[in-house]
């Protein structure tokens, strides 16, 4: 099957596929010894899976750097009493203060946790819950408000919560099908993709005020839009999926103050993540068939790198990225056929290969513990 056939397909199960917690059996927590042992700030990583839709699969792996221990279903060995396990599609994962906090989107809730042992703290419940960030001890959570199904035309908005108590307290309606978030200067930027309205994508960044959380403007950028992220300069990097065909995916760089467009890069970049002034990326070009990473020079705007590997690997189906801050080993994950368990692979700076490990289905979100 051609990748951007494959993909569609994937995206079709995943809109029509029923959505609910449910008793599926999950696979017991294993223990791999992967990889050496590392001192340093951080203590390891938290990885979410988000597990095929309609099957509540989605899984939480977490990895030990003193131990170089990678441990599959972590959520399963902390919280024995909770049969549902984590639930429905895992759609983003982020820590704030204490606190990990697990986005699943078709279960329609937060699920938040300890972020040193990953027990059950509480949940958030919010419809087509997205992507969370934080700000002054605050939560922002996007939801897409209706139903998973296309052609919902129900605007979606950008939940605020109160991080001690976990209570919503209050919304603001932006565009359709809102993904990602990001804050800049007191401004809560936030990427509207349109999903549902296929092929009528929304191409704009709604921009929320903080301070009385109200939708204050928006920019135009371009269809189908999905990450937003700022870099050391507070630009934003916004990246647009196309339409997998004839507009292609692209990453753009957007001045908040100006509200301009000041660079954009033929990039198909399913995710992104920075270390100093590098953008690191990874994806598929599913018009051309062809994985890609790379790495861009965010102060000069300029493609370093055309591919983050320069060993013999190969990544059937590139998906999520992370940077060791210390280190600089990137981590990459494999979502293969998007119905198998993956891989996560570990790279040297210089892009070789120096262990991998298999997930659970679709790795995709990584969040690193310091200690």
């Amino acid at each position: 099957m051609k990748m951007k056939n494959k993909y569609l397909y994937y995206v079709l199960t995943v809109l029509v596929l029923a959505s609910c917690r449910g008793d599926e059996l999950l696979p017991p927590t294993e223990k791999d010894q992967r990889g050496d042992k590392q001192t340093g700030n951080l203590s390891g990583f938290y990885l979410l899976n988000e597990g095929n839709m309609g099957q509540n699969k989605a899984t939480l792996d977490y990895y030990d750097f003193a131990q170089a221990v990678y441990t599959r279903n972590i959520f399963g060995e902390a919280n024995p009493s909770m049969v549902q396990a984590l639930g429905d599609v895992g759609n983003d994962l982020k820590v704030y203060g204490n606190r990990l906090y697990a986005v699943i989107n078709c279960s329609n809730l937060v699920e938040v946790m300890d972020k040193r042992t990953a027990k059950h703290i509480g949940t958030i419940e919010i419809p087509n819950c997205r992507y969370l960030t934080f700000a002054d001890g605050y939560g922002y959570l996007t939801s897409y408000a209706g139903p998973v199904q296309i052609g919902n035309k129900q605007i979606g908005y950008v939940a605020k919560f109160d991080t001690a108590t976990l209570q919503i307290i209050d919304t603001c309606y932006v565009g359709y099908q809102p993904d990602e978030i990001e804050i800049v200067n007191n401004k809560l930027y936030v990427a509207n993709s349109g999903g549902y309205l296929v092929p009528n994508y929304e191409n704009k960044l709604s921009v929320i005020d903080l301070n009385t959380f109200k939708l204050v403007d928006s920019i135009h950028v371009a269809i189908n839009l999905h990450r937003v992220r700022k870099d050391n300069q507070n630009m934003l990097w916004v990246t647009s999926r196309g339409d997998y065909g004839a507009n292609p995916a692209r990453i753009y760089c957007i001045d908040p103050v100006s509200k301009l467009k000041t660079d954009s890069f033929d990039v198909a970049a399913g995710d992104l993540t920075f270390l100093g002034d590098s953008l690191y990326f990874c994806g598929m070009d599913y018009a051309a068939g062809e994985a890609m990473s790379g790495i861009i020079n965010t102060r000069t705007r300029k493609i370093v790198s055309t591919s983050l590997i320069a060993d013999n690997t190969r990544l059937d189906t590139p998906y999520g990225i992370a940077v060791h801050p210390d280190s600089g080993y990137v981590y990459l994950t494999d979502a293969g056929n998007y119905v198998n368990p993956g891989v996560l692979y570990c790279f040297s700076r210089t892009g070789e290969q120096l262990w991998n490990v298999r997930t659970g289905d679709i790795p995709a979100h990584i969040a690193f513990i310091y200690k």
